[in-house]
């Protein structure tokens, strides 16, 4: 794969924006100017993909970006999530992109990372949020306290997101897990859907979608401590062409088979699903409910909101700068924008997320989410003919860092 290399003799356009309410020194809150400079003239990849780069000076000094806009008016364009074939389960956006033909590609959501906190239990590599792809609903929110990634903003949890509707609009909205456990012995709320934790004292559902990575971790861990202990109160119910086919006392691993559903229920969950007996009959259903939009979404992945009607959210973080990914949209979500900063060391230059968010405004977002950033941060982008993506920034470490999802950019 071919490594984008920026060379002395670019062709610069400079547009100089005010940034509002932008952090001058670090935690001093003071505002002030900060220049954008676009260092080459928007390039057409293909109709509605446009790709630039840009410098500009912030609060720990001068960061490089690499932005992909897309017209979604355009009938050539369309967006959609890029998984590695399971929920939990990691490839580098580059592989990602190709594996599907896409224009350009960004990392998405943060992910279960490491349990360094509880030995002997592997990390999954699941997303935090809730992830639609092809207008499949593929996975529900962890607990606001299971999350990995910067603190989340006040009023904002894990089940938002920024996605795609049919109506081929981008909006910030948030997707809440309905489901239920249905049998002879009566009806059991669902609290978990192909995630990596499960509410205390909940069931949740695992459907092939998940892949084969263990189920233990989703037993690890509190609402509010994602490095408490793992329960020991579990119980694991298959259920197959309608019945129970097996149970264990706990959560297995490997690949479930086409049509079946695992449930684990841990504490009053465990206790719900020990009445079930090999045999009973069980329906099981899911659904992720949008509360602001009823219209269906081909596309929505989590990532905690920045920036909502043109303006940053209060009590966003001011003092650590670090490498970053966002997502946002302008014109009435006609236009979608994806971000992502070159990686120098996580100690050097970079944004606060309140940085982030006055950028993305300044870009010309009205809504925006911050990504999975750090090593994660990724953006690549197909030249004309070429058969692989190149990835267009310059990844912490040197290299790419797999993930579980990213925004994939389509043009016909």
């Amino acid at each position: 794969m071919t490594r984008h290399h920026r060379g002395a003799a670019r062709t610069a356009l400079t547009v100089l924006l005010a940034w509002g309410a932008l952090v001058g020194g670090a935690g001093t809150g003071t505002a002030e100017a900060a220049a954008l400079r676009y260092d080459s003239r928007a390039a057409a990849l293909a109709p509605g993909v446009q790709y630039r780069e840009f410098t500009f000076a912030a609060s720990h000094g001068q960061a490089h970006g690499h932005l992909l806009t897309v017209d979604l008016r355009s009938s050539h364009v369309s967006v959609d999530l890029l998984t590695p074939g399971a929920v939990a389960a990691r490839l580098p956006v580059s592989r990602l992109a190709d594996a599907r033909g896409a224009q350009g590609a960004v990392n998405g959501d943060f992910f279960d990372m490491t349990e360094t906190q509880h030995p002997g239990v592997a990390a999954t590599g699941a997303a935090v949020g809730p992830a639609i792809a092809s207008g499949e609903q593929l996975k529900a929110a962890v607990p606001n306290g299971q999350r990995f990634g910067p603190s989340l903003p006040p009023g904002t949890t894990t089940e938002d997101v920024l996605g795609v509707g049919t109506d081929r609009t981008a909006r910030l909205d948030r997707l809440t897990l309905s489901g239920t456990v249905a049998s002879d012995l009566g009806t059991l709320r669902l609290r978990g859907f192909n995630q990596y934790a499960i509410p205390v004292g909940g069931v949740g559902a695992y459907t092939p979608a998940w892949g084969t990575a263990s189920r233990v971790r989703a037993i690890c861990g509190t609402d509010t401590d994602r490095a408490a202990a793992c329960s020991g109160d579990t119980y694991e119910v298959t259920v197959r062409a309608g019945k129970v086919s097996r149970v264990a006392t706990t959560p297995g691993r490997g690949a479930i088979p086409a049509g079946a559903v695992v449930l684990v229920g841990r504490e009053a969950g465990a206790d719900d699903l020990r009445q079930l007996e090999v045999g009973d009959r069980v329906s099981v259903s899911t659904s992720l409910v949008a509360t602001g939009s009823r219209t269906p979404y081909r596309f929505a992945i989590g990532g905690f909101p920045i920036l909502r009607d043109g303006s940053p959210l209060a009590g966003l973080n001011d003092t650590t700068a670090a490498t970053r990914t966002s997502a946002g949209f302008g014109d009435a979500g006609r236009t979608l924008y994806l971000l992502a900063l070159d990686g120098n060391t996580e100690t050097g230059a970079g944004l606060t997320v309140r940085e982030l968010a006055s950028l993305m405004s300044d870009i010309g977002a009205t809504g925006a989410v911050d990504l999975d950033g750090g090593g994660s941060s990724t953006l690549v982008s197909r030249r004309a003919g070429a058969a692989h993506v190149t990835v267009r920034n310059h990844p912490s470490g040197g290299a790419e860092r797999p993930v579980p999802n990213a925004i994939g950019v389509f043009s016909s």
